[in-house]
């Protein structure tokens, strides 16, 4: 059985590659193909805070109704990540990523013909275009769960999920320049050309890159043997013996994940992480120029300097998590220890409220994001926790919570900032939003371990 399965990954082996004598690392490359569409998949939902100031001008957008911008996105995002888990779980990673990645760049693409409307109707197209990528959207973060589960061993699973989910920090470091470049340079509407475009080429390398763990030609026993003895879901994918039932009842699903304290404080976490995440991808570049005073390309590459600590602490809190883990402790202790240590840090976003000094905005800014970066690990303690049978459902529902913070968070600080006439408030109440996640995570989830599902079958 192995000697054939090595003679078939063997001869699908590309021309030119040599098997490896030891154990293949495929995963490796798995994870950066995950990094690099998550990152896209960041950027494209942020490119309106790059542009947003330039569009208030053309279009005559106030600050409410720029928030409403922001959170419609979120809207549609939220609403798709329960059918984009159960998408996933039905057509497996490499069909819907693939489908995914294109529709949602395609809708980036279109927002730079919304001028040709008119100011009134070019709102409503914007608006319109915004839930498009949010929908398309939804499926990216179930999948990319339900990815680390089946490539990970529990022992890497946190760092891979790290990559990952750092990707929220490389979006901004790596594209919050360009994008402001261009806006500065050829006007607003070529950022969501340029952006879409790319990410319709990606949509094909994904498609050409992606396999499962037994299927993959670049991976070889020793690494499928790891895989397996690690915990990973490698025959997630596997259709079930003639004559089985299959598939997981959704709804009966649902209702035992909702039914979990574990799952509710984790929910609860990962709300209170994502309203300090939307606060950076949506409300951030504009503070930057409103309140410090800084020009729209300044403040691009400043927007950077925070995201770059972010992407730092988020790598480091998965090698930290994966060390405990290594070294004895339990799941819950390996996880919790970085999660709560990185969240108490982000609160330090509040002293940015009694300052208005470039600075000292910005050390302060990357030290929250640092540890906001260093507590993350919300992904990983899903890939700890999924039932194996909806580990894209799974996803979907967490994501779901995940992401009402992308509704209320644009939203709440539009008001803030429009009442005051200031960000002292809106700063406060990110702060506290770091607060209440580790909160969650110390007194709510519990102990982290896999969930069991009493009822699978239709």
């Amino acid at each position: 059985m192995t000697a054939s399965r090595d003679t078939v990954a063997e001869a699908a082996r590309p021309a030119g590659s040599a098997p490896s004598s030891g154990r293949s690392r495929a995963r490796f490359m798995i994870v950066a193909l995950l990094f690099v569409v998550s990152t896209l998949n960041n950027a494209d939902r942020a490119v309106l805070s790059i542009t947003g100031t330039e569009m208030q001008g053309d279009l005559g957008i106030s600050e409410v109704t720029l928030g409403y911008l922001f959170s419609s996105f979120a809207w549609a995002y939220m609403l798709a990540q329960l059918p984009g888990g159960w998408i996933v779980d039905r057509w497996g990673a490499r069909k819907v990523y693939a489908g995914s990645v294109f529709l949602w760049s395609l809708a980036t693409l279109f927002q730079g013909f919304v001028p040709l409307f008119g100011i009134a109707s070019a709102m409503i197209a914007l608006f319109v275009l915004r839930l498009a990528v949010g929908l398309a959207e939804g499926p990216a973060y179930p999948t990319n769960g339900r990815v680390v589960a089946t490539w990970f061993p529990a022992s890497e699973r946190a760092t891979a999920s790290a990559i990952f989910n750092a990707s929220q920090y490389a979006a901004p470091v790596v594209f919050t320049p360009f994008m402001a470049w261009l806006t500065h340079g050829w006007g607003w509407p070529s950022a969501y050309f340029v952006m879409g475009g790319i990410g319709i080429a990606l949509s094909v390398w994904w498609w050409t890159a992606y396999r499962q763990p037994r299927d993959h030609p670049r991976v070889n026993q020793a690494e499928l043997d790891h895989l397996i003895t690690g915990g990973a879901l490698v025959d997630i994918e596997k259709p079930a013996p003639s004559g089985a039932k299959s598939g997981v009842h959704v709804w009966s699903a649902v209702r035992q994940l909702l039914s979990s304290r574990m799952m509710i404080g984790l929910y609860l976490g990962q709300f209170f992480i994502t309203t300090i995440v939307y606060f950076f991808l949506t409300w951030f570049p504009i503070y930057l120029i409103k309140e410090l005073g800084m020009p729209l390309l300044k403040a691009g590459f400043t927007a950077s300097i925070p995201a770059l600590f972010g992407f730092v602490g988020g790598i480091l809190g998965g090698l930290i998590s994966d060390a405990l883990l290594r070294r004895g402790m339990s799941v819950t202790a390996a996880r919790k220890i970085p999660i709560v240590v990185g969240l108490l840090l982000s609160t330090s976003i509040i002293a940015c409220a009694w300052t208005s000094t470039q600075t000292v905005v910005i050390v302060l800014m990357a030290m929250a994001f640092f540890g906001k970066g260093l507590g993350s690990l919300g992904w990983t303690v899903l890939s700890d926790t999924a039932p194996k049978e909806a580990a894209g459902l799974s996803g979907g529902l967490f994501n779901t919570f995940a992401n009402l913070a992308g509704i209320t968070t644009p939203i709440v600080i539009g008001y803030i900032v429009d009442l005051t006439g200031s960000f002292d408030a809106a700063l406060v109440y990110v702060g506290a939003s770091g607060l209440a996640a580790a909160l969650s995570f110390l007194l709510v989830v519990g102990r982290i371990e896999r969930i069991k599902l009493k009822e699978v079958a239709r």
